[in-house]
C-alpha cells in the first residue's frame, strides 16, 4: 500500500490520518519523486482507468488523479476508508470498493466500468502473490499491471529458465504479459521501513499468449508440478498428474526434453509442447489429477 509523503493531513481533510497497519502488510511510500516516476512510467494520461489496490493513505491516488486518471481504488482496512473518501471523493473521478481484493472480481469490474484498466499499485506485501496470481488469471480486465513489489517477487516475475528466480510465476506471467524491472525502490522510502527492497514491474498484456496454450488449467497443473520438487527431475516432479511414468517419458521424448533434466530448465515454449503433448497422450483431453 501507498502512503502520503509529508505524513500530515491536507488542509481540509476531517479524517484522523491512519498509521499503518502490520497486519493487512502496510507499508506507506514517503517518496513522491518515485511514485511520480512509477505513474510515468506507466504512460498514465487523462481519462486513463486506472485500478489501485490498497491505496493507503492515498499518496499514490493523489499523483494519478493530478495526471487526469479516474481511479478506482479497493481498500480493505476500515480505518482508511472514511479519511480516502473525505479527501478523493470530491474529485469526482475516484471511486472507492470497499472490499478484500482477493474477493474481487476483476472482468466484472471492467465490465462494469465500460473499460479495460491500468493497474498501478504497491501491493501489500501479505497477498502479493496470490494477487498477481489473480490478475493473471483475469488479464482480461486489464492493460497493463505497474506493481510495486518486493524484490524478490518482482525478480521471480521476470525470471529467465536456469536462474534461482525462474519459476511457476515467472511462467505464467510471461506466457500472458510482457514483463521487465522497471527500477529499484529502497526500503528506507517506506513508513514502516520493511525487512526487504522493493521493485516497480512493468506488466504489458499481450494480445495473444506468447506460446500456445490449448487448455489454461492443464497449462498451469504442469507448470506448478515441475516446480513443485525443484531438485526431482522432470519425470518425478509430474509424476503427481496422475500419468504413467512410461507415458510422460513419451511425451517428453516427443518434445525432445531430456526426462531427467529439472522443471526450472524449460521455457516457455517447451512447457508449451509438453502440456499439448500430454494431453495429447489422454485423447485429447485434460488429465483428471489436473481439474
Amino acid at each position: 500500500m501507498t502512503g502520503r509523503s509529508d505524513g500530515h493531513n491536507h488542509d481540509g481533510d476531517k479524517t484522523p490520518l491512519p498509521y499503518p497497519k502490520k497486519r493487512f502488510g502496510q507499508h506507506f511510500l514517503s517518496d513522491k519523486n518515485f511514485i511520480r516516476k512509477m505513474v510515468a512510467a506507466a504512460g498514465i494520461v487523462r481519462s486513463d482507468r486506472c485500478l489501485e489496490i490498497g491505496p493507503g493513505r492515498g499518496a499514490l491516488t493523489e499523483i494519478l488523479l493530478e495526471a487526469g486518471a479516474e481511479v478506482t481504488a479497493i481498500e480493505f482496512d476500515a480505518d482508511l476508508i472514511a479519511y480516502l473518501r473525505d479527501r478523493f471523493s470530491p474529485t469526482g473521478r475516484f471511486v472507492l470498493i470497499e472490499k478484500d481484493a482477493l474477493k474481487v472480481s476483476y472482468i466484472e469490474l471492467s465490465r462494469e466500468a465500460g473499460a479495460r484498466f491500468k493497474v498501478v499499485s504497491n501491493l501489500p506485501y501479505n497477498i502479493s502473490g496470490p494477487l498477481l496470481a489473480r490478475f493473471i488469471e483475469e488479464r482480461s480486465a486489464f492493460v497493463s499491471l505497474m506493481l510495486m513489489l518486493q524484490r524478490e517477487v518482482a525478480l521471480k516475475v521476470c525470471g529467465r529458465p536456469s536462474t534461482k528466480d525462474y519459476g511457476s510465476l515467472s511462467v505464467m506471467s510471461q506466457t500472458f504479459f510482457d514483463c521487465k524491472v522497471a527500477f529499484g525502490v529502497p526500503r528506507h522510502l517506506f513508513k514502516p521501513v520493511p525487512k526487504v527492497d522493493s521493485s516497480v514491474v512493468a506488466m504489458r498484456l499481450l494480445d495473444q499468449p506468447r506460446v500456445e496454450v490449448i487448455d489454461e488449467v492443464f497449462f498451469k497443473t504442469v507448470v506448478r508440478s515441475a516446480f513443485g520438487m525443484r531438485r526431482k527431475t522432470l519425470l518425478n516432479a509430474l509424476s503427481g498428474l496422475g500419468i504413467p511414468k512410461d507415458g510422460l517419458s513419451s511425451a517428453m521424448k516427443d518434445c525432445s526434453i531430456d526426462p531427467v533434466r529439472r522443471g526450472e530448465t524449460l521455457t516457455l515454449a517447451e512447457f508449451s509442447m509438453l502440456a499439448k503433448s500430454l494431453i495429447k497422450l489422454s485423447g485429447g483431453s485434460r488429465p483428471i489429477k489436473a481439474e
